[in-house]
């Protein structure tokens, strides 16, 4: 292939050195609110600045650059605790659950949207094994990564929110065995490490009789994202919970599921090129400071989509999810063909179009199964067209239930 991700160093030395971010300002007052550094010059508080600082900051006026500042310190990870009143005892013997593919940040909503769809995920089959450490878990095989992924727990998305369950539980007296199949490409922006620790958290879970709730599983999920690619919860907790959620808070964990009504039509068109995209990767290429104005947009743009996604409007939803000024700017050029793969979707008529989570997958909204496989083909030409990448498109509606069993046997 002529172009992957390993071509980008450059580009990723560059974010990595802008990367260096102080939470203060010479001659500003700082205030941190929901996670973002809102810088205020002095100029414009009650305290004085020194001539040097005052000179200063008129000429940050006068260029219109005066910025708010996204802080890059890392959200702590709190503790696992036992959720449980007691240890509880299995009660099955072995559990085969199911996890749907997601489609993280839907533009203006990055690490705090997302959805699940249906069609695609992994399986992850847990079992109850007298061979095992008790308390702790093991997999014993992994099919459909084409050899890439770790069999060791620790070093495993599914095997780390397996052992987080575990834990949540208050297991220690039983070992259980794990068996992942990768139904989901890696590295391809459909949250391939969420579907993983999603399914093998319910898996897990349901072993015991299902004590802990969807959302409490969400814990375990963050475990495995936190070693993969940062923790954040826009992939694994729609990928356990189903439908819209979007994550108010992270400490404490605030989700809020967003209902999408029944009876409304609404597609995503999601064309996967051949092309890897890692997340942390792609994470690193984002600037760590947004203009005022670009903040003021993206917020406007994902109080939109939350609208639009609790009216059930497909169309305004699309618009907003193709409204992104922070992120996409800066990830679609990485992706070969990306940016006009966009403008072809929406000139054939996609209500919206933008990255899937990281990428390279693209998603398209439309509110016709019909217009969804049209407008996917085009789009699949326009990256072999322009980006010289190979791609499959889907029409996918969005999963509601989430992260399920799909075949259990008693003790």
């Amino acid at each position: 292939m002529a172009t992957s991700v390993a071509t980008l160093p450059g580009l990723l030395s560059l974010a990595n050195a802008r990367a260096s971010v102080k939470n203060s300002f010479l001659g500003c007052d700082v205030k941190v609110i929901a996670g973002i550094s809102f810088v205020r010059p002095l100029l414009l508080t009650k305290k004085r600045a020194h001539p040097a600082q005052l000179q200063s900051i008129l000429s940050e006026r006068k260029s219109h650059r005066v910025k708010c500042q996204a802080v890059t310190t890392a959200t702590p990870i709190p503790p696992l605790v036992q959720l449980t009143v007691a240890e509880p005892k299995p009660v099955l013997k072995f559990v085969k659950a199911f996890a749907p593919a997601t489609v993280a940040n839907l533009g203006p909503g990055y690490d705090f949207l997302g959805c699940a769809v249906e069609g695609m995920g992994d399986y992850v089959t847990a079992e109850v094994d007298e061979n095992v450490e008790p308390g702790k878990v093991a997999i014993a095989s992994i099919t459909g990564d084409g050899s890439r992924l770790s069999l060791v727990p620790e070093k495993n998305c599914a095997g780390i929110a397996g052992q987080a369950t575990m834990t949540l539980l208050g297991v220690q007296n039983v070992g259980v065995t794990l068996n992942l199949h990768k139904g989901l490409p890696l590295g391809s922006g459909l949250g391939s490490s969420a579907a993983s620790a999603a399914a093998a958290a319910v898996a897990v879970n349901a072993l015991f009789g299902s004590p802990l709730t969807k959302a409490q599983l969400v814990q375990a999920g963050l475990e495995s994202e936190a070693t993969v690619s940062g923790y954040h919860a826009d992939n694994v907790a729609p990928s356990l919970m189903g439908g819209f959620v979007l994550i108010r808070s992270y400490d404490p964990l605030h989700l809020i599921p967003l209902e999408f009504p029944d009876g409304k039509q609404l597609y995503f068109v999601l064309v996967i090129p051949e092309f890897e995209a890692p997340t942390k990767e792609m994470r690193a290429v984002l600037s760590p400071e947004i203009s005022m104005k670009a903040h003021v947009e993206n917020c406007s743009q994902a109080a939109a989509l939350v609208s639009a996604i609790l009216r059930g409007d497909a169309k305004l939803l699309g618009s907003a999810l193709g409204s992104d000024t922070i992120v996409e700017p800066k990830r679609g050029p990485l992706i070969p063909g990306m940016l006009s793969v966009k403008l072809i979707s929406e000139r054939h008529g996609a209500f919206g179009c933008t990255i899937s989570g990281a990428g390279p997958t693209t998603v398209a909204i439309t509110d016709s199964e019909e217009e969804g496989h049209r407008i996917g083909a085009r789009m699949v030409e326009e990256f072999q067209a322009d980006g010289k990448l190979k791609a499959a498109a889907h029409v996918q509606k969005l999963d509601r239930e989430g992260a399920r069993v799909v075949e259990s046997r008693k003790l």
